[in-house]
């Protein structure tokens, strides 16, 4: 007798529960400003690409890779991300989902403020929902909750337009369990998007707690660089033992730490884009997914 029964495909996760992405992303963050400009927390996503051929370039080289999760943002280049992606990933857009976030307002390049009314994240959506060229947004963030208005009306805004079919799912960023166990109380959250990394854990518990709940857990900046990261670090070395890239290793241990994470790197390179997403196909022991956790928090201050 044959056993017919195959394993779940442990590189796709039903986002939302109905929604299926492979697990490592695209962000599409960098994908801005001029060449020149600082990067990475620093830079401040102002201004559209100054090469937008090669950028549309660059997410097609994507789409037809595999990746299926794009993220992006109203605050990024005040829109003109959001045109970007509905410019270049218009051929995919039934193979694709694109996240994109609301609630934060950039008077100038080096500032993010929070705004959470409820009727300026309705706007916010509208706006969004043209840019993308779509009816409905696959998955909504608030990108940072408002101190000043209660949690309940800014997710009641996300929730209400959830209702009226623009949106399918609803996601936070940066929150704590104590927020986002809020925010569950007035509508289903489908993910959360925190920094965390190798190198950086301080939402261990938002991991934890996202697990239990069928949250995918969308760490930003997945790639963490730094003393571990170097030539003789822990990662290289395990990147060694299992012939793959220190990138590679570092995404790899992020997708072995649980099958709800869902990294989403992003690059201006598409030989690094192909690369991150080669880190589907690598696969630590527990040993090295140990050694890795102990060595690098203990170099990091994890």
């Amino acid at each position: 007798m044959t056993n017919d029964t195959k394993s779940p495909d442990t590189t796709i996760f039903q986002l939302g529960g109905d929604l299926p992405v492979r697990r490592v992303g695209y962000g599409t963050m960098r994908l801005a400003d001029n060449p020149g400009d600082p990067t990475g927390p620093e830079a401040p996503i102002w201004t559209a690409p100054t090469d937008r051929a090669a950028a549309v370039a660059l997410l097609r080289t994507a789409a037809e890779a595999g990746v299926t999760l794009f993220d992006t943002a109203d605050a990024y280049a005040l829109g003109a991300g959001e045109e970007l992606l509905a410019e270049a990933l218009a051929p995919y857009r039934d193979e694709i989902a694109v996240a994109t976030k609301v609630g934060v307002v950039r008077p100038s390049p080096t500032e993010w403020v929070p705004l959470g009314h409820p009727a300026y994240l309705r706007q916010q959506a509208e706006l969004s929902l043209r840019r993308l060229r779509t009816d409905r947004i696959d998955l909504l963030y608030l990108h940072r909750l408002d101190e000043n208005v209660p949690v309940a009306e800014q997710i009641g805004a996300l929730k209400r337009l959830q209702e009226e079919g623009k949106v399918r799912h609803i996601g936070l960023s940066e929150v704590t369990v104590a927020q986002l166990t809020e925010a569950e109380a007035v509508a289903p959250i489908a993910a959360v998007q925190n920094l965390y990394n190798l190198a950086t854990r301080a939402h261990e518990a938002v991991v934890e707690h996202t697990a239990g709940r069928g949250i995918a857990f969308v760490p930003f900046f997945p790639v963490a660089m730094g003393g571990h990261a170097g030539p003789d670090g822990p990662v290289a070395r395990v990147a060694r033992e299992v012939g793959a890239t220190p990138s590679q290793t570092a995404l790899a241990w992020l997708l072995h730490r649980s099958p709800h994470i869902l990294p989403i790197p992003g690059t201006s390179s598409a030989a690094h884009l192909v690369e991150n997403l080669g880190a589907l196909d690598v696969t630590l022991t527990e040993e090295q997914f140990a050694r890795l956790g102990e060595e690098v928090g203990a170099g990091s201050g994890s």
